[in-house]
C-alpha cells in the first residue's frame, strides 16, 4: 500500500480544503508530521483511515462528529485519497454522516454518508455503494480496519498498554488483529458435539430404565432400589427375575396336569351313570308304548274299513270327473269356433269362403272340407305373391325419386363449380403478369446489391472515422497539454540544475576544504598548512544534490520527449482520419450512412424475394393448367348427370304404369296384401276350430256311456253315493300313516325290550346324576383356572425372555457410546483449556500464543538493535494465576543481568523502544498473515520525547531500515530534535479559524 495524495475538506479541525502530496512529502522515505498539541496531527491519520474504511480509530469513532466546527454553514465534510492498493491505483472520495441545516425551515437534518471509488488504471467498474467499496478495500489490502489501525497507523500509547497488559487484555487485541474465528468454531463444534453425545448417552440410559420398568411390569417384581454403594447390576436382577418366572411356569404346568387327570376320571364316571339312566328310561318308555298299542286296536279296525270303501268308489268318481272335463272342453271348442268366425274379414272373398262351408260342422270325413279350405288359401297366397312383387316395384320407384333429387342437386352443384372455375380462369392472366413484374424487380435489385453494399461500407468507414476523429482530437489536445506540462517541468528542472551548479561552483572552496586534513597537502595549492579553510554556508550545494538534480532534469527531458512523440503520433492519426472523412461533418456522414444502409436493406429485401416470386409465378402457371383440366372434367360430369336424369325419369314412368294396372285410383297395395293375409289366417283358424269342436263332442259322448256302465257294475245306488264314499287323498294319507305308525311303535317297543343292555338293567335301582355333575363342574373350574395360570406364567416368561434380550442388546450398545463420549469429552476439555491441558490454553489461545511468539521474535530483532543488544522479548506460554488463560505472557530479558523481568519495570524511554519494536514486529506478522501485503506507507505516532540522543539515533537507524525498498514512514511528533533530523515535514498549524497544513519538502 502506498499513499499518493490526500485532500481534506471541513473535516475535524480543518475548516477549509487542505491537500497533502505524499509522493513529494515522502520522496526521502521519511517525513515528520508535527504541530502544536490539538492542532490535528492525528486527524490527518484519521482522514486516511476514514477514506479507506469509512471509520476512524479508537474512541473517536464513537463521537460521530467529523464535520469541522470551524467550517462554513452548509459546508460538506469530504476526504479524497489517491493510493495504490494491491498494485492498483484508486481514488476514494468519502463524506461522513453529518447534520446540515434544513433548506426550507429551521433546524437540521441528517445527511447520510456517501462514497465513491474510481479505478485510475481504467480496469473495472467504478463503485458508489458503501458495502462494495468496503469489500474492494478489504480485498486489496487483505486486512480489516482494526488490523490497519494497528499495523499502518501505529497509535500513540496503544502498544505501551499492550506491553503492560495482562493476558486477557492482550488476547482481546490479538483477536481483533488475527482472525481466530475458525478456531473458535472448532472449540464450539467440540462443545456442541459433547452436548449431543451426552444427550444421546442420557437417552440410551433412559431407554434402559424404560426397559427395566417393562421387565418389572411384565414380571410383577418391583425394580431393585439400593444406594449407590451397593448398586445391583440390572442384567443380574433381570436374569434372577427370568429364572423365577421359568420355575413358576414349570410348577403351574405340573399342577395343571394333576387337575386335568382328576377331571377326566370324574367325567368318565358321570358318562357311565348317564348311560345306565338312559337305558332305564328307554325300557319304561317301550313298556308304556306296548300298553297304548293294545288299547287302540278297535279304532284302527274302523279305519281299515273306511279305506276299503273309498278304494271301491274311486273308479266311478274318476269317470265322472273325466266326463265333466270333456263337457268343459266341448264348450271351449264351441266358443273358439264362434271367435274364429267373428275374426274372418267380412269382404266379398270372406263371405264367399263362409258360404262354401257346412254350418254347424257335420261329423264324418273332414277331407272334403280341407280341400275347399286349401283351394281358397292357394288362391289368396297367389294374390299376395303378385302384389308383393308390385310392392317391390313401388319401393324401387321411391328410391329412383330420391336418386332423381340427388342427380338434380349434382346438376346444380356442377353448374356452380363451372361458373367459379371460369371466373378463376379469367383472373389468372392478371396474376401471372404481376408475378412476372415481381420477378423482374427482384432480379434488378440483386444486380444493384454489390454496388450498394460497397457504397454503404464506404459510408460506414467514413462515419466511424468521424467519430474516432472527435476522440483523437480530444486525445491530441490532451497530449499537447501533457507536452506543455512536460516542457514546463523540464524547464523548471533545467533551471534548478543550473542554479545548483552555479551555487556549487560558488561553494566549491568549502567543498574542497571539507577534504583537507592537517599535515596533508591541499589539492589546489599543494600547501600543507590550512590556516583559513573555507566554511560551508547554508546555501552550499553538495555533489549528491547536483547529481540528483541532473537525474531529475534527464527524467524530465525524457518525459518531454515522450510527450512530444505522443503529440506527433496523435496529430498523424487526426490527419489520417480527416482524410478518410473527406472533410464532411459527422452529421452529414451519419445521414449518408443511414441513406446507404436503407438502400442496401431495401435491395436485400427485394433480392431475397426472387426465389419466392419465381415460385409464385410457377404456381400460377400450374394453377392455370389445372383450372383448364378441372373445367373439362366438370363439363363432362354435367353431361353424364343430364343423361342419368333422363334415364331415371323414363324408368319411373314405366314402374308407375305397371302398378296402376293392379290397383285402382286411391287404393293401396299394402291394404290389399294385408286383407289377403288376414283371409288366409282366418280360414286356417276356422278349419282348426271345427276339427277341435268335432273331437270334443265325440269324446263327451263316449265318457258318458262308460260312467253308466261302471255305476251299474258297482254296489253303489248312484254316482252321487259312490262320490260320497271317496276319501280325499289327505284323509287317506293320514289314516295310512296312523296305522303304519302304530305298527312301527309296537315293533320298536318289542325290539327295545329284547336288547341285552335293556334286559341287563331290569331290576336295578334308579340312578341320581346330581352329585356326579357337581363334582365334574368343580373339577372343570379347577382345570380352567390351572390352564389360565399356565398361560399367564408362559406369557410372562416369554415376555421376560424378549424384554431381557432387548435389555442385553441395549446394554451392549451403550458401551461404545460411553467410550466415544468419554474420549470426546476429554478432547473437548483439552481444546477448551481444561482437564488434562496442563497450561490451561484453549485452541484459540494456543493460536494467539503462536502468533504472539512470531510477534515477539520479529520485535526482538528490532529491540536488540534499538537497545544496542541489551533487551529482547521473551514469550511465555505458562498458565496464568487463578485459572487465567495462559500462553500470552510477554516479558523482557535484560542481557546486562541475564534476568527475565516484567515489561512493567521498564523506564519511559525503554518502554517506548519496546512498544515501537513490538508495533513494528506486529506489523510484520499481520502483513504476512494478510497474504504478504507490502506496506509501502506507515505512520508512527508519538513517544520520541522520552529518548536520549544515543537511543534516538539508534531508533532513527531502525526507521532508516524501514524506508528501505521504497517504503515511506511518517513520524508523528512535536519534539524539536525530530524536526532537525527529518527535513521533509508536514506542519499542522493551529489557528482560531481552524487548522491548516503546510508541506516542507527536502
Amino acid at each position: 500500500m502506498r499513499l499518493h495524495s490526500l485532500e481534506i475538506t471541513a473535516f475535524g479541525p480543518f475548516a477549509g480544503t487542505e491537500t497533502v502530496d505524499f509522493d513529494a512529502l515522502g520522496a526521502d522515505g521519511l517525513f515528520l508530521l508535527h504541530g502544536h498539541t490539538g492542532a490535528g496531527k492525528t486527524t490527518v491519520l484519521d482522514a486516511v483511515a476514514f477514506a479507506l474504511y469509512g471509520t476512524v480509530p479508537g474512541a473517536r469513532r464513537e463521537g460521530k462528529r467529523l464535520l469541522s466546527d470551524h467550517a462554513a454553514v452548509g459546508a460538506v465534510p469530504k476526504v479524497t485519497l489517491e493510493a495504490t492498493l494491491g498494485g492498483r491505483r484508486i481514488r476514494i472520495v468519502r463524506s461522513p454522516e453529518f447534520l446540515r441545516p434544513k433548506l426550507r425551515s429551521t433546524g437540521t437534518t441528517k445527511q447520510h454518508a456517501k462514497a465513491s471509488l474510481t479505478w485510475l488504471d481504467g480496469r473495472g467498474q467504478n463503485l458508489t455503494r458503501l458495502s462494495e467499496i468496503g469489500d474492494a478495500v478489504n480485498a486489496l489490502l487483505g486486512m480489516s480496519a482494526d488490523q490497519f489501525f494497528q499495523v499502518v497507523l501505529l497509535p500513540q500509547g496503544e502498544f505501551a498498554r499492550f506491553l503492560r497488559a495482562d493476558s486477557d487484555e492482550r488476547g482481546s487485541l490479538l483477536e481483533r488483529l488475527f482472525d481466530t474465528g475458525r478456531f473458535g468454531d472448532v472449540e464450539e463444534w467440540f462443545a456442541q458435539r459433547r452436548r449431543e453425545l451426552a444427550a444421546d448417552l442420557a437417552d440410551a440410559h433412559h431407554n434402559i430404565d424404560i426397559m427395566l420398568g417393562r421387565v418389572s411390569q411384565a414380571s410383577g417384581v418391583p425394580e431393585p432400589v439400593t444406594d449407590d454403594r451397593q448398586q445391583q447390576d440390572p442384567l443380574d436382577w433381570a436374569a434372577d427375575v427370568l429364572t423365577d418366572a421359568r420355575q413358576n411356569r414349570t410348577l403351574a404346568q405340573g399342577r395343571a396336569v394333576l387337575v386335568d387327570a382328576a377331571a377326566r376320571r370324574a367325567s368318565e364316571a358321570l358318562a357311565q351313570a348317564t348311560i345306565v339312566l338312559d337305558l332305564q328310561r328307554r325300557r319304561a318308555l317301550a313298556e308304556e308304548q306296548l300298553a297304548q298299542h293294545h288299547n287302540g286296536e278297535v279304532a284302527r279296525a274302523a279305519r281299515r274299513t273306511e279305506l276299503a270303501d273309498s278304494a271301491a268308489a274311486g273308479p266311478i268318481a274318476d269317470a265322472a270327473a273325466d266326463l265333466s272335463l270333456a263337457r268343459a272342453a266341448g264348450e271351449a271348442a264351441t266358443a273358439a269356433l264362434a271367435a274364429a268366425e267373428r275374426e274372418l274379414p267380412t269382404s266379398l272373398e270372406g263371405q264367399r269362403f263362409h258360404d262354401a262351408l257346412h254350418w254347424p260342422p257335420a261329423p264324418g270325413d273332414p277331407a272334403d272340407e280341407r280341400t275347399v279350405v286349401a283351394q281358397f288359401v292357394r288362391d289368396w297366397t297367389t294374390d299376395v305373391a303378385r302384389m308383393q312383387s308390385l310392392l317391390g316395384v313401388v319401393r324401387e320407384a321411391d328410391k329412383l325419386d330420391g336418386a332423381l333429387v340427388d342427380y338434380r342437386a349434382q346438376q346444380r352443384s356442377i353448374a356452380a363449380q363451372i361458373e367459379r372455375t371460369e371466373q378463376q380462369q379469367a383472373s389468372m392472366p392478371e396474376k401471372i403478369a404481376a408475378a412476372e413484374s415481381r420477378v423482374a424487380r427482384a432480379d434488378a435489385a440483386a444486380t444493384q446489391l454489390p454496388g450498394l453494399d460497397e457504397r454503404c461500407e464506404r459510408a460506414r468507414v467514413a462515419a466511424e472515422s468521424a467519430i474516432e476523429l472527435v476522440r483523437k482530437r480530444a486525445a491530441l489536445l490532451e497530449c499537447e497539454r501533457s507536452r506543455d506540462r512536460a516542457a514546463a517541468a523540464h524547464n523548471t528542472a533545467w533551471e534548478h540544475l543550473l542554479d545548483l551548479r552555479e551555487r556549487r561552483i560558488d561553494g566549491m572552496a568549502a567543498e574542497l576544504a571539507a577534504f583537507l586534513k592537517a599535515g596533508e597537502p591541499c589539492q589546489v595549492c599543494g600547501s600543507a598548512a590550512h590556516p583559513h579553510p573555507a566554511a560551508a554556508s547554508t546555501s552550499t550545494v553538495t555533489k549528491a544534490q547536483e547529481d540528483k538534480a541532473a537525474a531529475a532534469e534527464r527524467k524530465a527531458a525524457a518525459a518531454r520527449d515522450q510527450a512530444v512523440g505522443a503529440v506527433a503520433e496523435a496529430r498523424l492519426a487526426v490527419d489520417l482520419l480527416h482524410d478518410r472523412t473527406g472533410g464532411a461533418t459527422l452529421a452529414e456522414l451519419t445521414q449518408a450512412l443511414d441513406t446507404a444502409t436503407s438502400s442496401v436493406q431495401d435491395a436485400r429485401v427485394s433480392a431475397a424475394d426472387a426465389d419466392p416470386a419465381r415460385a409464385e409465378l410457377s404456381r400460377l402457371r400450374r394453377e392455370t393448367d389445372e383450372l383448364t383440366v378441372t373445367l373439362n372434367h366438370l363439363v363432362a360430369s354435367r353431361v353424364a348427370v343430364d343423361e342419368r336424369i333422363s334415364a331415371t325419369e323414363e324408368s319411373l314412368t314405366q314402374m308407375r304404369a305397371s302398378v296402376s294396372q293392379e290397383v285402382g285410383e286411391g287404393e293401396s297395395l299394402i291394404v290389399r296384401i294385408a286383407e289377403r293375409e288376414a283371409l288366409i289366417d282366418g280360414a286356417r283358424r276356422i278349419q282348426e276350430a271345427r276339427i277341435v269342436w268335432l273331437d270334443a263332442t265325440a269324446q263327451s259322448d263316449a265318457l258318458r256311456a262308460e260312467l253308466d256302465r261302471r255305476v251299474t257294475a258297482s254296489s253303489f245306488a248312484s254316482v252321487e253315493a259312490a262320490a260320497g264314499a271317496v276319501l280325499t287323498a289327505d284323509r287317506v294319507e293320514r289314516i295310512e300313516a296312523e296305522l303304519r305308525a302304530a305298527d312301527e311303535r309296537r315293533a320298536h317297543a318289542e325290539h327295545v325290550l329284547r336288547e341285552p343292555t335293556i334286559v341287563a338293567v331290569d331290576g336295578h335301582a334308579p340312578v341320581d346324576l346330581d352329585p356326579l355333575r357337581q363334582a365334574c363342574t368343580e373339577l372343570d373350574r379347577q382345570v380352567r383356572s390351572a390352564a389360565a395360570t399356565v398361560a399367564e406364567c408362559r406369557r410372562r416368561a416369554d415376555d421376560l425372555e424378549r424384554l431381557i434380550a432387548e435389555l442385553s442388546t441395549a446394554a451392549e450398545a451403550i458401551a461404545p457410546q460411553r467410550a466415544e463420549f468419554d474420549e470426546l469429552a476429554n478432547l473437548a476439555d483439552v481444546v477448551a483449556g481444561r482437564g488434562q491441558n496442563a497450561r490451561k490454553m484453549s485452541l484459540r489461545s494456543y493460536v494467539l500464543a503462536s502468533r504472539l511468539e512470531d510477534v515477539a521474535e520479529s520485535a526482538s530483532a528490532r529491540l536488540r538493535r534499538m537497545s544496542s543488544g541489551r533487551y529482547e522479548f521473551v514469550h511465555s506460554d505458562e498458565a496464568g494465576a487463578r485459572g487465567k488463560r495462559g500462553g500470552l505472557g510477554l516479558d523482557i530479558r535484560d542481557d546486562y543481568t541475564g534476568v527475565v523481568r516484567s515489561a512493567k519495570t521498564l523506564s519511559g524511554g525503554e518502554a517506548f523502544l519496546a512498544s515501537l519494536a513490538l508495533a513494528l514486529g506486529l506489523a510484520d506478522v499481520v502483513a504476512a498473515e494478510s497474504g504478504g501485503v507490502v506496506l509501502d506507507t506507515m505512520f508512527i505516532d508519538e513517544g520520541f520525547g522520552t529518548l536520549d540522543a544515543d537511543t534516538l539515533e539508534q531508533v532513527m537507524a531502525v526507521l532508516d531500515e524501514l524506508r528501505a525498498g521504497g517504503r515511506v514512514v511518517g513520524v508523528v511528533s512535536h519534539v524539536d530534535e525530530m524536526r532537525q533530523r527529518i527535513p521533509s515535514r508536514l506542519y499542522v498549524k493551529r489557528e482560531r479559524t481552524g487548522s491548516t497544513l503546510q508541506v516542507v519538502a527536502s
